[in-house]
């Protein structure tokens, strides 16, 4: 499921780097275990929930940040290795992870608006 979504949203995966791949697998699938999502339209409803046709930064990192809040089973702000896909890996803060989401927000918001159109939020990774 993560790999047709990845392969959907991101052909050019290739020019994430390597070690912000988990963020992203990791914010895809909370997409899908937020809410099982069918088609781009529906991708982009379920982030507006102002329904005002766009996303926010506040929107968008609610929706990506729903698996770092599920993995997190200590509440501690830090998915540590085992809570981690896979079981392994380098902890990573709630900090780190917001800023790595912001940062993506802001490359996809290719007229610096502040807001993802549906065009913006689909567009392969800037």
């Amino acid at each position: 499921m993560i790999d047709r979504v990845l392969s959907k949203l991101f052909p050019e995966r290739r020019l994430v780097r390597r070690s912000s791949c988990w963020v992203l697998g990791l914010a895809l699938l909370a997409g899908s275990a937020h809410a099982q999502v069918t088609d781009s339209g529906e991708y982009l409803k379920r982030m507006d929930t102002d329904g005002d046709g766009r996303v926010s930064l506040a929107e968008y990192l609610a929706w990506m940040s729903y698996a770092f809040d599920q993995r997190d089973r200590n509440g501690d702000g830090v998915l540590s290795a085992d809570e981690l896909p896979g079981g392994r890996g380098k902890p990573v803060t709630r900090e780190e992870h917001i800023a790595t989401l912001t940062a993506r927000f802001k490359k996809q918001d290719a007229n610096g608006d502040g807001w993802l159109s549906a065009k913006e939020l689909l567009a392969p990774p800037r």
